[in-house]
């Protein structure tokens, strides 16, 4: 009974919020059609003002421009509003303005009488300054402010789109949030063509507004001097009151509302509203408080001068400094005091030596100079931090496995942009970031030079080179890939991470790994560990898959083929010392996963453009791994030289670098290449599928 009260209550929500729209256009058009007694009236300006306010406020409480995205849409509602008030307002007014100051409500005669004391040229006076400084000011101002982020944000969208892709490819981020973000890069661009076009319908209100006020003086004058017999100075007060009332209650709501399409279109998106971003900057610094204050006392100082407005103000101003400059002093002695208090903690705990002084090599760790320590620091909201979190989980659904948790700390040692990663306390790569400056990466036929600071991108090796941020957007158009100080680091870290991912699993993690698979398949992992393989044979497999960067995410075919050959290959191992068990369960868990290692490295299901060995070269490196086990140095020199040609050669002509060969040469050669070749990928024939079509574009062994 409850869910169907709710399933009731969410359609009836929907229903309502599906018929606003229709409903507000037909009040619209039933205002402006049909007459409407003064109640009613004062009804709908009370509404108009309450609308007005709310869409000041929340323009002022959103953090970004498309956090109030239906802003047109609500300028264009309340702009028809206020019109159909005024035709209204005006039927009343000509109808029944002869019968008294309050014949067309009493918001309009509050207006006309106590706002101007009942003095109908400072009434035209203070209505026409209102028209001017919405007219002039605010809506032409947030006009051209909309018009000019509307030509910018459709000139970077190429480049967001490019910076949204590479963040993808980075595995810094999943196709759901890759999608999310083009959309909002459509939709912002979307958003201020929208707001150009939007803030004309407040220029012509105001127009509109000056004109309904002359056309309702004339026509107040005729009615009331021809048809209600009235004096023509005494249907100019009446009628000219009424007008101005009138006015005033329509062009105040439409000042407020054009104030906040200013507040919308003129901030900067940040992860504050407008009114804090105001406090915080406007009021950080001491120094100009007191200097503000300075001059406010002299001036106050000066004969003639009200020195009451001047000197109180200025003390104001000058109590205010002092106490943002004490809170200051406050907080950086804490800060110093802190250090302080560890070291002592520190000195009291080194008094007597325990196991808890014993400290344990993490696994992954990232160590950073101290101008990058705001990227990594929790109170100051580090990106960093955020980025490291949204890899590791990219990694384990990609890989197939939950690497160990990123340590990270600084190091004075190091130079103050510069970073290193660590793998088991071993440094494995270094780089150097930027904070408030973008790398612009060259992935590649850019042919504009940016100013900056030339380097090289560390994860790829790519010609880069570090801008300041005015040229972010420049950059992207000219094609170069753009990316933030915390991209440039994270997207270090996730190479890394797949490069070196075997020695990232340890035993720990394969128990939780085959914990995770039991609670889906328990009857596949029943036994398996040790009955059928041991844990430590289990943990060289896999990371042998792992070293030449196979995913171990389909743990049910590689569990599968080890349940099924394992046995067998324990009998065969009795009766033979030479044969290594993990090397043989490695080669057939390949080619189980067969199907999963090409698609890896030939998406789609054309034909394989691969390298492959020269028939003679391929008869002395079989006899040689076969006999002896090792390479002669001038066969390996002359094997490494042609994998390098041909490796070169397929990369410039689009194809994946794929060395295949036989299965007996395929483990020898992979552990031999991939040192020194590392992009080169070498598959037997027997893990490539039955019906993949393989042509031979490369041969290595052509120019030995």
């Amino acid at each position: 009974m409850n869910s169907f009260l709710a399933l009731i209550k969410a359609n009836g929500s929907a229903q309502a919020k599906l018929l606003a729209g229709p409903v507000l256009i037909l009040m619209v058009l039933s205002m402006m059609i049909l007459p409407l007694p003064p109640f009613l009236l004062d009804l709908f300006f009370t509404f108009n003002i309450a609308l007005a306010v709310m869409v000041l406020l929340v323009a002022m409480f959103t953090k970004k421009p498309l956090d109030f995205a239906a802003f047109p849409a609500v300028l264009l509602f309340a702009t028809l509003l206020r019109l159909s008030l005024n035709v209204a307002s005006t039927r009343v007014v000509l109808l029944n303005g002869h019968k008294g100051p309050d014949a067309a409500g009493q918001v309009i005669e509050a207006f006309g009488h106590f706002l101007v004391g009942g003095n109908f040229a400072v009434g035209i006076i203070v209505f026409v300054i209102l028209v001017i400084i919405n007219f002039v000011v605010i809506t032409k101002g947030a006009g051209r402010i909309a018009e000019v982020g509307a030509r910018f944000t459709l000139d970077a969208m190429p480049g967001k789109q490019m910076a949204i892709d590479a963040d993808l490819n980075a595995g810094l981020i999943g196709e759901d949030d890759a999608r999310k973000r083009r959309q909002e890069v459509a939709q912002e661009a979307e958003f201020y063509g929208s707001m150009d076009g939007a803030s004309k319908f407040v220029r012509g209100d105001a127009v509109a507004g000056l004109l309904i006020m002359v056309i309702n003086v004339v026509g107040g004058l005729v009615v009331g001097v021809m048809q209600h017999d009235l004096s023509f100075s005494e249907a100019g007060h009446v009628y000219t009151l009424l007008t101005i009332g009138d006015g005033l209650v329509a062009q105040i709501p439409a000042l407020v509302i054009s104030t906040a399409a200013g507040v919308v279109v003129s901030r900067v998106a940040t992860d504050e509203d407008v009114g804090q971003q105001i406090v915080g900057q406007l009021f950080a610094n001491p120094n100009v408080m007191f200097l503000t204050a300075g001059i406010l006392g002299l001036m106050g100082l000066i004969p003639n001068m009200p020195h009451v407005a001047f000197l109180s103000l200025a003390f104001i101003m000058g109590g205010v400094g002092w106490a943002m400059l004490q809170r200051q002093q406050a907080e950086l002695v804490a800060a110093q005091k802190a250090p302080q208090e560890k070291l002592a903690a520190a000195d009291a705990a080194a008094a007597e030596a325990t196991w808890d002084d014993v400290s344990m090599v993490d696994p992954l760790g990232l160590e950073v100079g101290y101008r990058l320590i705001s990227l990594v620091d929790h109170a100051q909201n580090g990106e960093l931090l955020h980025r490291i979190r949204s890899l590791r989980k990219k990694f384990a659904q990609d890989v197939g496995f939950l690497p160990p948790v990123v340590h990270i700390r600084d190091n004075l040692d190091l130079k103050p942009n510069d970073y290193r990663i660590l793998l088991y306390g071993v440094e494995v790569g270094r780089g150097v970031a930027t904070p408030g400056q973008w790398l612009a990466i060259d992935p590649g036929g850019v042919t504009i030079s940016l100013p900056g600071t030339p380097t090289t991108d560390p994860a790829f090796g790519l010609p880069a080179v570090w801008i300041d941020i005015s040229l972010r957007e420049q950059a992207q158009i000219a094609g170069y890939t753009v990316v933030d100080a915390s991209t440039v680091i994270a997207t270090h870290l996730n190479h890394l991470l797949h490069r070196h991912g075997s020695q990232l699993l340890g035993r720990q993690e394969v128990q939780q790994l085959l914990d995770r698979v039991a609670r889906d398949l328990p009857r596949l992992v029943d036994d398996f560990v040790p009955k059928t393989i041991s844990l430590s044979l289990l943990h060289k497999v896999l990371r042998g898959l792992l070293a030449e960067e196979v995913p171990i995410r389909d743990m049910r075919s590689i569990i599968e083929v080890i349940s099924e050959n394992a046995p067998r290959l324990q009998t065969q191992s009795q009766g033979h010392a030479n044969l290594d068990e993990a090397a043989e369960l490695l080669a057939l868990t390949r080619a189980s996963l067969g199907r999963a290692i090409t698609q890896q490295w030939f998406p789609g299901e054309g034909e394989l453009r691969v390298i492959g060995l020269d028939a003679r070269l391929e008869r002395v490196l079989t006899q040689a791994l076969t006999t002896s086990g090792a390479l002669e140095p001038g066969l390996a020199e002359t094997l490494l030289s042609e994998a390098q040609r041909t490796t070169h050669q397929q990369e410039e002509s689009g194809d994946s670098p794929v060395l295949v060969v036989p299965p007996i040469l395929r483990a020898s050669l992979s552990r031999f290449l991939r040192h020194h070749i590392p992009q080169l990928g070498v598959l037997s024939n027997q893990e490539i599928p039955d019906e993949r079509t393989i042509r031979v574009t490369a041969v290595i062994g052509n120019n030995a």
